[in-house]
């Protein structure tokens, strides 16, 4: 479970999104549609706020909040809050090639992060929040493994997030999708998801689509 204290504000929430400004509704493609891209697998604690980070940057078409890295067949959010399926929570990124290499990409996952952190991400605490790349093929292995040697020295602490290759992605329930833009009203991603995100787009507006609003 997910929790946010902050001075001169304290709240109990759930990893969810909002925020005060108004949320603009993209049109997101269909099944059919995201077969004709490829696909990067990450987790980074929430994915509320991961799968929206990853959908403001060019080239991507589609985030899905989903769980992977554990071994529990067909887990549920409420399963996962236990700690006890292996999973974390993750997101399966649709983007284009031509448009976003597979190495901005991880450049994303490592900013939008701190990648240092064990079991957990900003407030919220637990193996399910843990820092996962995970790899498709020998090439992605070794595009994560250079990116973590090249920003290493950026930290004082070793980084945790583990490489794993991928089996297998249970995508989230439904309400779970899109959820800043269906739930612009909830106190954990006005105070935690929300600055992240601005903070990203402030330090690489060069990959921010031109369009995105938040």
């Amino acid at each position: 479970m997910k929790y946010l204290n902050i001075f001169l504000f304290t709240a109990t929430a759930f990893c969810a999104c909002a925020q005060n400004n108004k949320v603009v509704a993209t049109q997101h493609p269909s099944e059919a549609q995201l077969k004709n891209y490829s696909v990067a697998t990450f987790a980074a604690g929430c994915f509320w706020h991961e799968e929206a980070l990853f959908e403001s940057v060019k080239g991507v078409k589609e985030a899905v909040s989903g769980y992977a890295g554990g071994k529990t067949s067909n887990p549920t959010y409420e399963s996962l809050e236990t700690g006890e399926t292996g999973h974390a929570e993750t997101v399966n990124v649709y983007y284009d090639p031509k448009a976003v290499s597979y190495e901005t990409l991880l450049k994303v996952f490592f900013a939008g992060q701190d990648p240092t952190q064990v079991n957990g991400q900003g407030p919220d605490r637990g193996t399910q929040y843990r820092s996962i790349a995970f790899y498709r093929t020998d090439a992605e292995k070794a595009m994560i493994e250079n990116e973590m040697k090249s920003i290493a020295g950026n930290y004082k602490k070793p980084i945790a997030t583990q490489v794993i290759p991928f089996t297998k992605f249970w995508e989230a329930e439904s309400y779970h999708q899109n959820y800043i833009e269906h739930n612009p009203d909830n106190s954990y991603v006005q105070y935690v998801s929300i600055p992240e995100i601005k903070s990203f787009e402030k330090e690489y507006p060069q990959l921010v689509k031109p369009d995105h609003v938040f």
